[in-house]
């Protein structure tokens, strides 16, 4: 068996034990479910051949520098109507990943976040953030549910939850290149919760 195939093998399996995570996340109180998702992701990246982190971040890693929960930076909020928008994207390992704008999300107090369906994979949502605060520069997901990265709804709404903002590969390796927020998703104020920026071999202080 090839290494290609090995890698393969490795990211499916990543896959599914992220959309295991979620699933068992979203059937848990939100605090309790951060909290087992903070500990599934410190265990996937230290242990899991797919992990993002280089080997010599994965050798003196002990977890990931994230906040601790925050009840009022979890939203439950309809997707209002917007006009639609086309977005590709040129990615390290997917190619050209195209997105169209499906509605927005109003976060009260903190403004309005366009969201998007992706066209791959038979498609899915995908909800980016990038704000001013202690989060990775470049920008967070929140959602990415072909992934797996998925909080669900109620009947109140979309669950944008942003205690689960989290950065994309390329904040570890260097060598991805991911698709990052478009002007429609960047707020304006700090969102000092979720996995925030910083040295990822010491958690947050």
């Amino acid at each position: 068996m090839t290494r290609l195939l090995v890698n393969r093998w490795e990211v499916l399996d990543w896959r599914r034990r992220v959309t295991a995570l979620y699933a068992e996340v979203r059937g848990l109180d939100p605090e309790k479910g951060h909290a087992l998702w903070r500990e599934g992701r410190d265990d996937l990246f230290a242990t899991h051949p797919a992990s993002p982190l280089l080997p010599a971040d994965r050798e003196r890693f002990t977890g990931l520098p994230v906040a601790d929960y925050d009840p009022a930076l979890r939203f439950e909020v309809p997707v209002q109507p917007a006009e639609p928008q086309r977005r590709e994207s040129v990615t390290g390992t997917d190619g050209t990943v195209v997105f169209e704008r499906i509605g927005t999300v109003a976060l009260p107090g903190l403004g309005t976040l366009d969201v998007w369906w992706l066209e791959q994979y038979g498609g899915g949502l995908f909800l980016p953030v990038k704000d001013p605060g202690p989060g990775y520069g470049g920008g967070r997901y929140v959602l990415d549910t072909v992934k797996g990265a998925d909080l669900g709804s109620t009947p109140d709404g979309l669950v944008v939850d942003l205690n689960f903002a989290y950065p994309p590969s390329c904040a570890y390796d260097p060598e991805w290149a991911c698709p990052l927020p478009a002007p429609g998703n960047v707020l304006p104020v700090p969102v000092p919760v979720g996995e925030l920026a910083g040295d990822y071999s010491t958690d947050v202080p």
